[in-house]
């Protein structure tokens, strides 16, 4: 069983090692389809950078570790990741004919429509030696999000970057963040989300993607509450609309959600997460940081573009200061 207490304070250092994408997103106008787009807005994505963006405009810090390509995209990237203050030291460029992830979305919930590019991603190439060169006792807690163990030699990778940060007592922060699009198969897809959630100290996830490891939707309660008893010290289980379940200390808070015009579904978990690593590290108490991390996903849906759409401090205070909510659990 992993140790709460050991959670929260590494999570109270607001420092966090991130490893996972960082990505180049192209996003319509609001209500526009991708067909009729004469124009489009362009912003950072990809869920572990967004999650590294969106802790630092919340005022901690985060460092992440991916590969990019030596190419205009990739540099795009590392410019992006330093005017949001996320530290690019093990953000390394890789050569030939790999490339950054790239997405194309739409701002709008009705018929919403997205496109990711994903062959021979750069950041799949991320290797042993790429964790290997990160000092982890610099920092907090690691976070990952679930796209990084979708293919080789990443995988491998990340999972030895687990060791390595247990070794250097950080505790693992897991976003389940499954996309069937970037996987080999469903199978080899729930082994390994599932190999990772019972390593790790805090998950966060919706009921599909609990349901998804669990063999059935209606079994994705159970198993987020079983990985709860069994190993780890967090299970914030999501319900979209319905607010969230979260398993921790023997308790299950249930909260409820901020109600907004949604312009678009992209970026609310990253900033979830974001919201609610730094709200502990504020020093609130878990169920105000759970509803200050939903506060926060309400902001970025009702924006365009994922990180630029992310709330800063000021935005989230003034949000839940002018906002009715939130709903009842």
């Amino acid at each position: 069983m992993a140790d709460y207490e050991g959670l929260i304070e590494g999570i109270k250092a607001n420092n966090f090692i991130i490893v996972g994408r960082v990505g180049m997103d192209f996003f319509t106008h609001p209500s526009e389809a991708t067909e009729e787009a004469e124009e489009m807005m362009v912003g950072m994505g990809g869920s572990s950078a967004n999650i590294g963006a969106g802790i630092c405009k919340l005022g901690g810090k985060a460092a992440l570790v991916t590969r990019v390509s030596d190419d205009s995209v990739g540099r795009y990237c590392l410019g992006q990741l330093a005017r949001y203050g996320v530290d690019t030291t093990h953000v390394t460029p890789i050569g030939g004919e790999y490339r950054t992830s790239l997405a194309v979305y739409e701002s709008r919930l009705d018929d919403h429509q997205t496109v990711i590019y994903r062959n021979g991603a750069a950041d799949f190439q991320m290797d042993d030696s790429d964790v290997a060169a990160v000092d982890y006792a610099q920092y907090g807690a690691l976070i990952t999000a679930g796209t990084v163990f979708a293919a080789e030699p990443s995988r491998t990778a990340t999972f030895k970057a687990f060791v390595l940060a247990k070794d250097a007592g950080l505790p693992i922060i897991f976003d389940v963040d499954y996309r069937p699009y970037s996987w080999p198969s469903p199978q080899v897809a729930e082994e390994v989300l599932t190999r990772a959630s019972e390593q790790s100290d805090m998950i966060v996830g919706n009921d599909e993607e609990f349901g998804f490891m669990a063999g059935g939707i209606d079994k994705g309660f159970a198993k987020a509450r079983a990985l709860s008893y069994t190993s780890a010290a967090m299970v914030v289980y999501k319900m979209g609309h319905k607010g969230a379940i979260t398993f921790a200390n023997g308790e299950e808070i249930r909260t409820g959600i901020y109600p907004v015009d949604a312009m678009k579904p992209t970026g609310a978990g990253d900033s979830f997460m974001a919201g609610l690593v730094t709200s502990i590290a504020a020093g609130h108490d878990l169920k105000t940081s759970i509803l200050r991390g939903s506060a926060c996903a309400s902001v970025t849906v009702s924006r365009p573009g994922c990180a630029p759409a992310m709330a800063d401090t000021e935005t989230l205070e003034n949000f839940l200061a002018e906002h009715s909510g939130p709903t009842a659990a």
